[in-house]
């Protein structure tokens, strides 16, 4: 059996739908889970609790970590120790492969060009700061003999079906399509690379499937040579048949905002990825794979095709 912690958002979906690709015994495990494929079965578990992580592990060949926290620091602080130590012991426990699904926070904010799995880690940011602490402590875990794993770690993401949790349709493909101006941030000018979500949960399943892939951090799959911010607008805004209007926010601008709105509070700390090309490098699993990443302008077409047909 393999299991999903954290299946119901949208890694975890998209893993789910290509899992059954390589097993029909699957456990989905969130607060509130729910099938995606036929024979999947449900767990419903608070996976700060150990020992019902331990039962959700219990039988699994192979456990994801698909789990996102509401975006906000205190939440992180609290809540990303206990889950990651939790799965860590429950996992030795039961001898589960462990696939970790990571970000890109923990990088050097001077290496952000060209991005690859030797990138410094050296995180300008407390959100960042914890994902590190999450990274060490799994592998410290691996180098210990205590647990198999592998971090399976995304760009920023975009893909059909996430209209209320992707940057990029918050910002540019739900305004575009309401012939608003679309939102940037920082400055237009410099190049932003966005893994497409079908592409992570495919990448994702075959790398837990993969026995020579762990004890390793992998790149998922994502498109080469991204648009600038201006780019992603202009292209956006064409498929739609929309004039492709822009308003940027300075990092100023966002600092004011946070004062009084807490989404905004909680992205200040990161505007750096938007002052700078932030281009995610994904050639190790191109070159142990074959090419699985999806055509920016390919997905930009899917999304509209999906979410803003009438």
């Amino acid at each position: 059996m393999q299991t999903i912690l954290g299946a119901g958002g949208v890694i975890g979906r998209e893993l789910a739908s290509s899992l059954v690709n390589y097993t029909k015994d699957i456990r989905l495990v969130s607060r509130n889970p729910e099938k995606i494929n036929e024979t999947d079965r449900i767990f419903q578990a608070n996976l700060l609790i150990p020992e019902q992580v331990d039962k959700a592990v219990e039988g699994s060949s192979v456990v994801y970590v698909t789990v996102g926290f509401p975006y906000k620091l205190e939440t992180w602080k609290e809540n990303w120790p206990v889950l990651i130590q939790n799965v860590i012991e429950a996992c030795s426990r039961h001898s589960s492969k462990l696939v970790f699904f990571d970000n890109i926070y923990m990088y050097d904010p001077q290496y952000l060009d060209g991005m690859n799995e030797e990138t410094p880690v050296n995180p300008c940011s407390k959100k960042g700061e914890i994902r590190a602490d999450i990274v060490r402590k799994i592998m410290d875990a691996v180098d210990s003999g205590k647990i198999t794993a592998l971090i399976a770690r995304s760009a920023d993401f975009y893909g059909p079906g996430i209209k209320d949790v992707s940057m990029l349709n918050e910002i540019a493909f739900k305004p575009l399509s309401q012939g608003k101006k679309a939102n940037w941030m920082g400055s237009t000018k410099y190049k932003h690379s966005f893994t497409f979500t079908p592409d992570a949960g495919k990448a994702t399943a075959l790398l837990g499937n993969t026995d020579r892939a762990y004890n390793q951090v992998w790149h998922l799959p994502t498109a080469e040579n991204p648009f600038t911010g201006k780019e992603w607008i202009d292209q956006i805004a064409a498929a739609m048949g929309r004039e492709p209007r822009i308003q940027v926010a300075t990092r100023g601008m966002v600092k004011l905002m946070g004062m009084f709105n807490p989404v905004m509070k909680e992205i200040h700390e990161m505007m750096y990825q938007y002052d700078r090309d932030y281009v995610f490098d994904s050639s190790k699993f191109r070159n142990e794979f074959g090419e699985m990443a999806t055509p920016y302008l390919s997905g930009i077409q899917e999304i509209i095709l999906k979410d803003y047909k009438k």
